[in-house]
């Protein structure tokens, strides 16, 4: 499956230690992984291209770093990083006759040197191109990486732009289903696209509108045989690289009036318009708050925006929409959660031996002592997966929407490698907090009403109207 490196501020992982052994099948050596990890883990004062040494540090990382190491054949991770070599080699029409792979003995060490000899000879005989080695060598660790298949594992180079943490970069608008989703595994993805948020810059200088479909884009169809195209999800989500971006086409059906309109769009800095969290009163007594994802400090924001709602009048009831919500930190899961429930084990961290470390709630932070209803869809990925669960398996209040993404297959670490990109592989795997696989499957609503395109258009909410009555009910 093809990817391409995800920018930290498009996902960013909170960091845990390495901890855990790594005992060779060959060897028979116990290696603590502390020992390794900081080998693995060196940044330069300086990106610079991608190279061997990244690729070995890459390799060395995986086999201290990722919690499914100890039943991970490195023959799988190396043949896999040497195809994703021939295949970028075979893309740009720089295949060569002896890009073959080298027989493997069984043993990590000597293995890696076959694979480091072949892939410097391969090397060696390409064009003194600057761009075209450093795409082989990512194409390579790309490939290792997605031999994992685990989707919280992911190599990283993309350029940071400029203008600090509040600015972004892009087209200005957000879709359903997700990037942060489809990237990884666009066959989930069901027809249409359409737009669910609009966060300001070219979209809104375009008049882009929620709800509205994405028929095209570039004139090319974003459904093919009915999986989503991973080309077009691209060209909607650009990384920035400093370049001059090309403009991207756009076909646009509204749904409640069956016009269809074209614009182009080209992809900027801008400042987003939207908040991490905000806040209203619905039906004069009941609370409803947004959040876009879990980053730090978004339980805090959350909290102070109710306790803002109370001051002038009692409420009855919150809503809590995680619709469109991406990951973040576990430790803004705890917080926000254990206002609500005291004295739980909220899900477990595990090995692969199934050895499980119970995460408790805190029960430091005051409860709210008000009920609460959590709108949820395809995009509440990673920690609002998390959050959901816990919500559910805890009886802490009902699931309205559609079944969350299922992206939490745990909380990594992010290891920086020696040309300045970054490695992130989870430490360990999650479970709810009734031991259920959330991983690939995701978690389903109490009450299954999702949020359409028409919807969006016609400024319907039938999950918010279902909450605000559930939450009349309980009174």
């Amino acid at each position: 499956m093809s990817e391409r490196p995800i920018s930290v501020k498009r996902f960013l992982l909170t960091t845990l230690a390495c901890t855990g052994v790594l005992t060779p099948a060959t060897s028979g050596a116990v290696v603590t992984a502390k020992t390794e990890a900081a080998a693995c883990d060196t940044k330069p004062a300086q990106p610079v291209p991608t190279g061997l040494s990244t690729i070995k540090q890459a390799y060395d990382c995986i086999f201290t770093g990722f919690y499914g190491r100890e039943r991970l054949d490195h023959r799988a991770a190396l043949a896999a990083g040497f195809a994703g070599l021939t295949e970028e080699l075979n893309r740009r029409g720089t295949d060569r006759p002896d890009a073959t792979m080298p027989p493997l003995t069984g043993n990590r060490t000597t293995d890696l040197d076959a694979f480091a000899a072949a892939y410097e000879r391969v090397m060696a005989e390409l064009p003194d191109d600057a761009a075209l080695r450093q795409a082989a060598a990512g194409a390579t660790i790309k490939a290792m990486v997605g031999s994992l298949h685990d989707n919280h594992s992911r190599w990283g180079r993309g350029a940071q732009p400029p203008g600090g943490p509040g600015a972004a970069y892009g087209l200005g608008f957000t879709t359903s289903p997700g990037y942060s989703i489809t990237y990884r595994a666009p066959q989930k993805a069901m027809a249409p696209l359409f737009v669910n948020a609009v966060q300001g810059g070219p979209a809104a200088v375009a008049h882009i509108r929620p709800g509205e479909i994405v028929q095209s884009v570039n004139g090319a169809p974003v459904f093919v045989d009915g999986v989503l195209s991973s080309g077009a999800m691209n060209l909607l989500n650009p990384e920035y690289s400093g370049d001059q971006p090309d403009p991207v086409r756009l076909a646009l059906l509204d749904p409640s009036t069956g016009r269809v309109r074209k614009t182009t769009l080209r992809p900027k800095l801008f400042t987003p318009t939207t908040r991490p969290v905000t806040a209203r009163r619905l039906d004069g007594d009941v609370a409803a708050v947004k959040l876009t994802n879990f980053q730090p400090g978004t339980a805090d924001q959350a909290l102070a925006a109710i306790a803002g709602l109370r001051e002038d009048k009692a409420l009855r009831g919150l809503v809590l929409d995680l619709r469109g919500t991406n990951g973040g930190s576990p430790a803004e899961v705890v917080k926000l959660l254990s206002s609500f429930v005291h004295g739980k084990v909220h899900s477990y961290d595990c090995t692969p031996d199934d050895t499980c470390t119970p995460n408790r709630t805190d029960d430091a932070v005051p409860l709210l002592g008000l009920p609460l209803a959590v709108l949820v869809d395809g995009i509440c990925a990673s920690a609002c997966d998390a959050f959901s669960a816990a919500v559910k398996d805890l009886k802490v209040g009902p699931l309205i929407g559609s079944r969350t993404s299922g992206m939490v297959s745990g909380s990594a670490r992010m290891f920086a490698l020696d040309d300045g990109s970054t490695l992130s592989l989870p430490a360990a795997y999650q479970v709810g907090a009734n031991r259920e696989l959330i991983n690939g499957i995701g978690v389903a609503p109490d009450h299954y009403l999702p949020l359409t395109a028409k919807d969006l258009r016609q400024h319907r909410d039938p999950a918010m109207a279902k909450a605000l009555s559930l939450l009349s009910a309980a009174r």
